[in-house]
């Protein structure tokens, strides 16, 4: 089987542990996590080859991060080293009605001083199949944003699948240009796209029908008229897919997606999630899991939104950026396995 190559930016990641504020922090966890390389981490934990590409300072804190995503089993021979540091994001954990935090410290990091020529994208493509990144990377800065381009147009003429998430982040956005003025360029030379409620209204002004996330009311049905709009907008595109979140709050959300495949319309089961332990990288663990699912399962569209699902569920219980479970427990969740019960 060839690789899948996910390219963005990994950060430091520093909580105040357990579910304190940052002003009652005294200490925080460290861990690395970024989108592009959540989605890598989840693949190689479902046993398929993946590199993660990204540019690193090359510190003591670039080398601790990619002895980190190297007991994941990514492939990180691609990673190039250079700039002066590595991005960090402060999680607050929120719970109940109080949500959660991010404060960014990413200004200048090693991935937003990337420039154009500094990947040879025919070298990294060479043994794969399917490129993904997402729309956080272009958002970064204008090099960031140009390597972007590169990678998808020579993905793009050696005939990979490429995918995006389309991850709007309106406090990045700060180099000059808007996302609707950068990623209809970049969404051209994609065939798979995957999105929440609010990515296809804040990027592209396509919004669902009557939908109100804040009040747990997220209807399947509604968001057919997202992916026919961006359809129509994006020709190339073969396969649409949106997370759907109900937040009834910080510590309980309802959980499910949508695909359109070729004009087809798939729906998925619905899990109500009560007690969740870490909800950042959802999105991502749904992304790695269609991946794996429409790389596994062929036609059985249905089959792959399932796993996507199931699998994103599970990494709400799941401390940390990294998704870590197996294809073994996904089944069990899509098999109906929601108990929780001890496995002995």
């Amino acid at each position: 089987m060839k690789k899948v190559v996910t390219f963005g930016e990994i950060m430091l990641r520093l909580s105040p542990p357990g579910f304190l504020r940052f002003t009652q922090a005294r200490s925080f966890d460290v861990i690395y996590g970024g989108g592009e390389a959540n989605v890598a981490a989840s693949l190689a934990q479902f046993g398929m080859p993946v590199d993660y590409v990204t540019r690193l300072p090359k510190n003591d804190i670039g080398e601790a991060c990619l002895q980190y995503l190297r007991q994941y089993g990514i492939g990180t021979s691609k990673i190039i080293l250079g700039g002066d540091r590595l991005g960090i994001y402060f999680l607050e954990n929120g719970a109940v009605q109080r949500g959660s935090k991010v404060i960014y410290d990413r200004a200048n990091s090693s991935l937003a001083a990337i420039q154009k020529g500094m990947l040879d994208w025919q070298a990294v493509f060479a043994d794969a199949d399917w490129f993904h990144w997402t729309g956080i990377t272009p958002a970064v800065s204008q090099g960031a944003a140009e390597v972007c381009l590169e990678a998808v147009q020579t993905a793009k003429q050696l005939g990979l699948t490429v995918s995006c998430d389309l991850n709007y982040r309106k406090n990045l956005w700060k180099w000059g240009k808007k996302a609707s003025e950068v990623m209809p360029e970049l969404v051209n030379f994609c065939d798979v796209v995957i999105g929440n409620e609010e990515d296809a209204e804040k990027v592209f002004g396509i919004k669902a029908p009557e939908a109100d996330v804040t009040a747990g009311k997220v209807e399947a049905s509604q968001y057919r008229f997202v992916c026919e709009q961006l359809a129509k907008r994006f020709p190339g595109l073969q396969t649409i897919a949106i997370t759907l979140r109900g937040s009834l709050s910080a510590s309980h959300n309802t959980w499910s997606g949508v695909l359109w495949q070729a004009g087809d319309f798939f729906t998925a089961l619905r899990y109500d999630i009560t007690h969740i332990v870490d909800r950042v990288g959802g999105g991502d663990a749904f992304m790695s899991g269609l991946i794996y699912g429409l790389r596994t399962y062929g036609d059985d569209y249905q089959k792959a939104l399932h796993f996507a699902v199931a699998a994103s569920c599970l990494k709400h219980s799941i401390v940390g950026d990294f998704n870590q479970v197996s294809v073994a427990e996904v089944e069990s969740i899509m098999g109906g396995n929601v108990s929780g019960r001890v496995s002995r």
